[in-house]
């Protein structure tokens, strides 16, 4: 039986296949629902605060017309596709972290004598609390994840899995408003404003429930990630052997790489502290609320925070490595920089085919189609209570497989649930909390979002002679979805049934 297993994932489908054929089959279908005239409409409120319907239809791309606009954007679209700027900046940093040593001293301090149980749970919650600076976890906690459980003798895959699940799955969990919720409540607002001129949802509308969901969803996934996951992974086959100790150079090139990066750290919080005598320089204060400010397009802080979090692993690997000792020239200090990019070449070009699929579904605008689709249901729906709660649910799991972006997605459906939950009696506070937890369950399964190609990569890259594939990939993520789906299904009835408040002054009901 595993002879047979062996084999099959041998003669897996490669993702690079994978992303090719799903390319063909968006532009063939593209080409159908244009043929066939196929369009909707879907409420949306125009700048005066009143309905207009939108009509949405698809883009054909099987035509020459179509055909020049894939080409023509072909390499222009690999160039600027963001995750893969990032990866490559993040990745200098964490390359010369990982060779001058400091990873594995640093990992070895903090797991030695600790339960390898509370190590998964420390970095699923980590991950799930990193949504608050963006996308920026995907690039940074799935490489670092990886070495975690490689130098803990565990398998790598096993820590890109958790990883990634907990950033995704978790992505609409946050304690504290992200700019991404900002945006969210902005058209919750404009929505309820239609029914009622003067609501307003708070900035701490949310923080029950997300702290509740927050730490029951990192047990849930480190759970699956100790139960499942690595059993189903097994040995680790390029797992090295290391030391169990650290030597007198390695604790004090520790203790200085540490003592500068905590400088280092209080020059940047003191720089994004607001109004500070000489700092507060790195936050944008046309802003509203401080999550904007800190996280907002025009913020530095957040155009430049790719560069400071590289920065920051720059500064802790080279210092470990003249403090250790582990370098002795420049020329070692250049050669390090380069360390983590020695096999990217092969995550290139699954970048660019991955990139390419997005842009073709994009430009064919199925996934605005379908989650307009979707959003005419809850308009035309006449539930209420338990019935409504599941369909928007249900509609947010859906849409989010085909239009991932949450701020996207709720500009569509946001004029349809909540004026449909308040004549229902449930507030505007809870169609966004639900809508958020449908996101929760499907977002870690679509290949149409940017950074699942990422984890595809890393996936690929530390995998030995098995060929998982592009789906087979996926089905390692899907007992987590599966079973936060039924997390947020008794977390949100509990709620509605024991009218429990979702946040300051928020309730399920109105």
């Amino acid at each position: 039986m595993k002879r047979i297993k062996k084999i099959r994932n041998k003669h897996s489908l490669h993702p690079i296949f994978s992303y090719c054929l799903l390319i063909f089959a968006i532009i063939v279908l593209s080409g159908v629902l244009n043929l066939f005239n196929v369009t909707t409409t879907y409420n949306k409120i125009s700048n005066n605060g009143t309905y207009v319907r939108e009509l949405v239809s698809s883009q054909n791309l099987f035509s020459l017309h179509g055909l020049k606009i894939i080409f023509s954007n072909a390499v222009s679209n690999f160039a600027s596709f963001t995750p893969l700027s990032m990866l490559i900046i993040t990745l200098i940093g964490i390359g010369i972290m990982d060779k001058t040593g400091f990873l594995d001293s640093l990992f070895y301090i903090l797991t030695r004598k600790t339960n390898k149980k509370i190590v998964t749970f420390v970095l699923s919650f980590i991950c799930i609390l990193s949504s608050i600076s963006g996308d920026l976890g995907f690039i940074v906690y799935i490489p670092l994840a990886a070495l975690l459980f490689k130098y803990g003798k565990r398998h790598p895959k096993a820590g890109i899995i958790c990883a990634f699940a907990s950033i995704a799955c978790g992505y609409g969990i946050n304690i504290f408003m992200s700019s991404i919720d900002t945006s969210l409540v902005a058209y919750t607002n404009q929505a309820a404003n239609l029914l009622s001129k003067d609501y307003n949802v708070g900035v701490f509308a949310f923080l029950v429930v997300m702290i509740l969901a927050s730490i029951i969803l990192a047990s849930i996934i480190s759970s699956i990630t100790e139960k499942v996951t690595i059993p189903k992974l097994g040995h680790y086959e390029l797992m090295t052997e290391t030391e169990d100790y650290l030597t007198k150079k390695e604790k004090r090139g520790l203790l200085i790489s540490l003592f500068f990066g905590f400088i280092y750290l209080i020059i940047i919080i003191y720089n994004i502290i607001p109004y500070a005598p000489l700092g507060g320089n790195f936050l944008d204060y046309g802003q509203k609320y401080y999550i904007d400010k800190l996280f907002g397009y025009n913020s530095f802080f957040n155009q430049g925070f790719v560069f400071v979090v590289t920065l920051l692993f720059f500064i802790l690997g080279l210092t470990y490595g003249f403090g250790s000792k582990n370098f002795k020239s420049g020329k070692e200090v250049w050669e390090s920089l380069s360390y983590s990019l020695d096999k990217i070449g092969k995550v290139l070009v699954l970048i660019f085919f991955a990139s390419s699929f997005i842009f073709i579904f994009k430009k064919s605008n199925i996934g605005t189609l379908v989650t307009a689709s979707l959003a005419s249901v809850i308009s035309a729906s006449e539930f209420t209570g338990l019935p409504l709660i599941l369909l928007l649910f249900i509609v947010s799991a859906l849409s989010t497989l085909v239009l991932p972006s949450s701020i996207s997605k709720w500009a569509i459906l946001s004029a349809s649930a909540v004026p449909v939950f308040m004549n229902a009696g449930l507030s505007p506070e809870f169609a966004t909390v639900i809508f958020r937890a449908g996101e929760c369950c499907s977002y870690a399964l679509t290949p149409v979002m940017a950074y699942f190609v990422i984890y595809i990569a890393f996936m690929e890259l530390y995998s030995t002679d098995d060929q998982e594939g592009l789906f087979g990939n996926i089905k390692y993520l899907m007992p987590y979805s599966g079973f936060i789906t039924i997390m947020w299904i008794v977390i949100l009835l509990a709620f509605y049934l024991i009218a429990l408040p979702l946040g300051v002054g928020a309730y399920p009901g109105l």
